[in-house]
C-alpha cells in the first residue's frame, strides 16, 4: 500500500514532467506583442505622422476585440522621428529595436533615404514601409536576399517619373485641355522623395520634346513665401506648372500664392493634396488641383476594401483618412496575417518569409511582392497609379479610366 505522502509526491513529480513537456513543445509566446512605428508626430510632417499612428492603432483595436492572435494581445510602441534627420531617426530605430517586446516595425516614411532598412536587416526584425520606393530598390534590388527583412507596400516609383507627361498628353487628345507650347515649370523640394521625382519627370517631359521653363529646388523644410519662385513662372507662361515639394503646408502656400495671380497653366502638385490638412489650408481655392498616387487608396467601386477602411477610421476619429492612416492600417493587417501563419511572433525569420508571401487585396489594390526589390508590384492588376481632382473638398479619381469614378474638368483659373 501507498502512503499518502508518497502519492501527494508521485502527483508532483508526474505534474512537473507534464508541465515541462507542454513548455518545451510550445511556442514562446507573450502575452503583449508591440508594434513598433517610427513616425513623425512632431515637425513638418506632423499630419502624416498622426495618421501612421491612427491607422496602425484602428488595425491593433479590432485585432485585440477580437480576442488577439494565438493569445497574444497587442501594443503600438512609437518612435519619433521629428524632422526626420538621420540623428532622430536612428534614435527612435534604437529604442524601439532595443524593447525585446517588439517584434515588427512599420513606417510611411521614417527617414526618406530608408537607411534605417539596414538597422532592421543587421537585426532581423521584421518591417514594413511605404513611400520613397526608389531608395527602398537602390538598397535592396542588388542583394534582395539580405534584405528578408523588409518589404514595401509602395510600388515602384518608376510611374511617377512618366506619367504626369502622359497624362497631360493625354488630355490634350481628348480635346480637354490645350498645349500649344509644350512648356512645363517643375518646382522641387530638396529631399529624397521630392527631387527624385522631380528629376524622373524632367527626363521625360525632355525626351517628349517639352520645354523646362522653371527648375527650381527649395531647401527641405518649411518655406512660407513661393513668390519669387512664381514671378520666374509668371515670365514666360507655361501649360503645365508642377511642384513636387510633399508637405502639404508648403503645397497650400505655393497654390494659394499662384492664385493671387494666376496663369492659364494645368497645375500638378505631387502628393500633398492627399492629406485632408491641404483642403483646410487651402479652401476653395483647392477646386481642380489635380495630384496622383502610387499606393494610395484605390476608391473605386471595383476596390470596395478602400471605401471599408476609409469608413472604419472616419468613423473612429471623427476625420477623414489620407494616404498613410489607411496605409498604416493595412500593413499592421499584412503582419497579423503573417502572424497567423507563423503562430510565434519572435520567429522572425518566419514572419519575414511570411510577409514576402502576401497576396491579397487590400486598399491600395492587389498587394504582391516582386521578389527582386521586395516593391509591391505596380501596374493596373496590382496597385496602379492613380490621378486625383479635387472639388469642393471632396477627391474625386479620374484616371486609370478601369477605375475612375468621374472625369477630369477644367480648372477655374484655365477657363
Amino acid at each position: 500500500m501507498v502512503s499518502h505522502s508518497k502519492t501527494s509526491r508521485l502527483r508532483k513529480v508526474i505534474l512537473g514532467t507534464a508541465m515541462a513537456t507542454i513548455f518545451a513543445s510550445a511556442p514562446a509566446f507573450a502575452d503583449v506583442v508591440k508594434l513598433g512605428l517610427l513616425a513623425p508626430l512632431t515637425g513638418p510632417a506632423a499630419a502624416d505622422g498622426q495618421e501612421y499612428q491612427r491607422g496602425a492603432q484602428m488595425a491593433i483595436d479590432e485585432v485585440n476585440a477580437a480576442g488577439g492572435i494565438n493569445g497574444h494581445t497587442f501594443e503600438l510602441a512609437i518612435g519619433d522621428v521629428k524632422d526626420q534627420s538621420a540623428s532622430n531617426v536612428t534614435s527612435a530605430v534604437e529604442r524601439l529595436l532595443g524593447d525585446p517586446d517588439v517584434h515588427f516595425m512599420m513606417t510611411g516614411y521614417a527617414s526618406l533615404s530608408n537607411f534605417e532598412i539596414d538597422n532592421m536587416a543587421e537585426a532581423e526584425m521584421p518591417y514594413m514601409l511605404a513611400a520613397t520606393s526608389q531608395q527602398t530598390k537602390d538598397i535592396i534590388a542588388p542583394a534582395p536576399d539580405k534584405y528578408g527583412c523588409c518589404w514595401s507596400l509602395t510600388p515602384s516609383f518608376d510611374a511617377y517619373n512618366t506619367d504626369v507627361t502622359s497624362f497631360a498628353e493625354k488630355l490634350a487628345a481628348d480635346g480637354k485641355i490645350s498645349l500649344p507650347t509644350k512648356k512645363v515649370a517643375i518646382v522641387s523640394s530638396d529631399n529624397a522623395y521630392s527631387k527624385t521625382i522631380s528629376e524622373g519627370m524632367k527626363k521625360t517631359f525632355t525626351e517628349k520634346g517639352w520645354t523646362i521653363t522653371v527648375d527650381e529646388i527649395v531647401p527641405f523644410g518649411e518655406v512660407t513665401d513661393w513668390r519669387s519662385i512664381l514671378a520666374k513662372v509668371r515670365e514666360n507662361v507655361p501649360d503645365l506648372i508642377i511642384n513636387t515639394d510633399y508637405l502639404p503646408g508648403n503645397s497650400a502656400s505655393f497654390l494659394n500664392q499662384f492664385l493671387e495671380q494666376p496663369t492659364k497653366s494645368l497645375v500638378f502638385l505631387q502628393y500633398a493634396p492627399s492629406v485632408p490638412e491641404f483642403v483646410q489650408l487651402t479652401g476653395k481655392n483647392s477646386n481642380g488641383v489635380i495630384y496622383n498616387l502610387l499606393g494610395g487608396a484605390l476608391t473605386t467601386p471595383k476596390n470596395p476594401r478602400a471605401a471599408e477602411v476609409a469608413d472604419k477610421f472616419k468613423a473612429k476619429f471623427g476625420v477623414e483618412s489620407g494616404t498613410y492612416g489607411v496605409a498604416l492600417y493595412e500593413i499592421s493587417n499584412v503582419y497579423f496575417d503573417a502572424l497567423k501563419k507563423v503562430g510565434d511572433p519572435s520567429d522572425h525569420a518566419g514572419i519575414m518569409k511570411a510577409l514576402g508571401e502576401t497576396d491579397k487585396q487590400t486598399a491600395q489594390g492587389r498587394l504582391k511582392f516582386d521578389p527582386a526589390t521586395h516593391l509591391a508590384m505596380q501596374g493596373d492588376d496590382y496597385i496602379p497609379i492613380t490621378f486625383f481632382q479635387i472639388w469642393d473638398g471632396e477627391r474625386t479619381l479620374i484616371s486609370p479610366a478601369a477605375y475612375a469614378t468621374g472625369e477630369f474638368k477644367i480648372q477655374p483659373w484655365m477657363q
